[in-house]
């Protein structure tokens, strides 16, 4: 399984595969994009729940939806049961939307084998598969899975500051182009507009087509216009901006799945950035 996508397809074959941990990890808030509403919870059979803006966000740290500790993710991953051997697929109810943050989360602290359901709730509803109005209760014997960060897959200001205008590392910001070009209000208070110096706009819902990604060779010539062609001698640094650091996440795998491999999640975002006056804005 080498793409960080599963299809619903696969996910219907592998229900009751024993390696399977299937996750929900939608959010409460949607900005962005037209939310789409239920009239009730449902889930895919099998889902077990995380909580995004809660467990797994470092509530201690004064930046919105911070990065979670390794502790954090340790306690979490071995209630699910995580091993080393686990499928963990996380979906969300909007498609693409909060999915990928987990992906990233898990992806940085060490798990090795996590993917994300293209196309997510909405796709498995489209086809018409079987749902549950009721969430699964987590019965996994605990693991013994340690995270480990990976320092490099998560970066501050501190570092982007620092990397302005090295040539080397690009920034790429999934707001939209209005709040990228501050032709709008930022939706947080005390919040500039505008956008990192150097940086490039990708708003997220560009990648996307509907509810699941654009094909691969769609995601490439998007790519390259911020980055050296794949293969080149010097592979751009890629890293990830947008208000919090949640849709950052989805333009990621879309660098992902266009080849890159090289790239890391601004933590904290445009909310730490914009907020900060001793930091330069465009």
């Amino acid at each position: 399984m080498p793409s960080p996508l599963v299809t619903t397809q696969w996910l219907q074959d592998n229900l009751d595969n024993e390696r399977l941990v299937l996750i929900d990890a939608s959010m409460a808030t949607v900005i962005g994009k037209e939310p789409i509403v239920y009239d009730h919870p449902i889930w895919i059979p099998g889902s077990r729940q995380i909580d995004l803006e809660g467990v797994l966000c470092d509530t201690g740290s004064f930046q919105t939806h911070a990065f979670p500790t390794e502790e954090q993710v340790t306690k979490e991953a071995q209630r699910l049961g995580i091993t080393a051997e686990s499928l963990v697929v996380l979906y969300d109810n909007q498609g693409i939307y909060s999915a990928p943050r987990a992906w990233w989360i898990f992806r940085a602290m060490g798990v090795q084998h996590v993917f994300v359901l293209d196309g997510g709730l909405p796709q498995w509803l489209a086809e018409k598969r079987d749902v549950v109005s009721t969430i699964a209760e987590t019965t996994a014997t605990p693991s013994n899975f340690v995270a480990h960060l990976d320092h490099r897959r998560v970066r501050n200001s501190a570092y982007v500051l620092q990397h302005l205008d090295d040539s080397g590392v690009t920034v790429i910001d999934a707001r939209s182009r209005s709040r990228f070009l501050a032709q709008v209000p930022e939706p947080r208070p005390g919040v500039r507009s505008g956008h990192i110096p150097n940086s490039h706009n990708l708003p997220f819902t560009d990648v996307l087509e509907e509810h699941r990604f654009k094909p691969v060779n769609e995601l490439k010539a998007l790519f390259v216009t911020f980055a050296p062609p794949l293969h080149s001698s010097s592979e751009s640094q890629l890293v990830f901006s947008c208000g919090s650091g949640i849709t950052a996440c989805i333009i990621l795998l879309a660098a992902e799945l266009a080849g890159y491999h090289q790239l890391s999640l601004y933590d904290g975002s445009w909310a730490d950035w914009g907020s900060d006056a001793s930091l330069p804005v465009a």
